[in-house]
């Protein structure tokens, strides 16, 4: 690498140096230097302080390769990239360019190798061993079974107390070592929740146990899959009038008109008269059993769709 360095650097002073930052950084991974060793080097090759600023990580060294304090504010016009800055105002050189991505790529393993994981990571994790998984949810203190819980914005946990307003999906309970199969099926259900609000309307929180045959939907709606008929015309519905989708999914989930219309707040004239013009833009009655079984279908269709647009 040092021979190929000094040709470049030859015909090419830049491309020689580039070269020599990669073969410097992949030094320090190949010996498994640390987070201060890393930062020293990009401030020796940049020619600049250096400093990483990562949770729980602030490390600053100088161009000459002594740590010190940090005692100034990052300044947004330095060089950056994930944290790590090179202490110097302006565009970054082609150099210090490739020394920010190394750097940044080798403290990024580092981190990576040193971060311990949470026993909830564990015990939900299963490529993880039956023993790390018993030990964690020892750690835990669950009981014999448990329950996964999948939120809608991508994490997950275990389930101890009902979740207090966030939108989620509940797995089956199941014996602790299950628990990445709860994860699975949790992880489907938070698919069939909704925003709660009149432009999504529906439950902010499903149980994978109660779904039933409607699992089958979940693997017919993948990102990319084109909505069936019905989905459509519920969404004509929708943009014909604000309280088009509340009102159907009243209709969908209440035992009687009546009771939808009391969980509307209207008179049951007046839900007569919406579901009269929602039914000509939809296409089929809702006012008869298949029929409000086939709103309930397309309403489902609907979310998993949105899911699979935001996923």
């Amino acid at each position: 690498m040092r021979e190929l360095a000094g040709r470049l650097a030859a015909l090419d002073p830049e491309a020689g140096a580039a070269v020599r930052v990669i073969a410097y950084f992949d030094r320090l991974v190949d010996g498994h230097a640390g987070l201060e060793a890393l930062v020293r080097g990009a401030a020796t090759l940049a020619g600049c302080a250096a400093r990483l600023e990562a949770p729980g990580r602030r490390i600053r060294v100088s161009a000459d390769g002594r740590r010190s304090d940090l005692d100034t504010p990052v300044d947004p016009a330095w060089p950056g990239v994930d944290g790590l800055w090179l202490e110097r105002p302006g565009p970054p050189s082609a150099v210090d360019a490739m020394v920010l991505e190394r750097a940044d790529a080798a403290i990024r393993l580092v981190l990576e190798r040193d971060r311990v994981p949470e026993p909830v990571e564990v015990v939900l994790d299963g490529t993880a061993s039956p023993q790390a998984r018993e030990k964690a949810a020892r750690r835990l203190g669950l009981g014999a079974t448990a329950r996964a819980i999948a939120y809608a914005d991508g994490t997950a946990g275990v389930m101890i107390t009902p979740p207090a307003g966030a939108r989620a999906g509940i797995g089956p309970a199941v014996p602790v070592l299950d628990l990445p199969s709860s994860l699975a099926a949790a992880r489907t259900a938070v698919r069939f929740t909704a925003e709660g609000t009149p432009d999504d309307p529906g439950p902010r929180v499903v149980r994978a146990d109660e779904l039933g045959g409607l699992v089958v939907l979940a693997e017919a709606v993948r990102p990319g899959s084109e909505p069936v008929p019905d989905v459509r015309a519920l969404e004509r519905a929708a943009a014909s009038a604000p309280w088009m989708l509340a009102t159907l999914d009243a209709v969908a989930t209440s035992s009687s008109l009546r009771a939808a219309a009391a969980a509307l707040t209207v008179h049951h004239s007046t839900l007569q008269d919406r579901l009269a013009h929602a039914e000509t833009l939809l296409g089929w009655s809702v006012h008869d059993p298949s029929g409000r079984l086939r709103l309930q279908v397309a309403l489902a269709l609907r979310r998993l769709h949105r899911q699979s647009t935001t996923a």
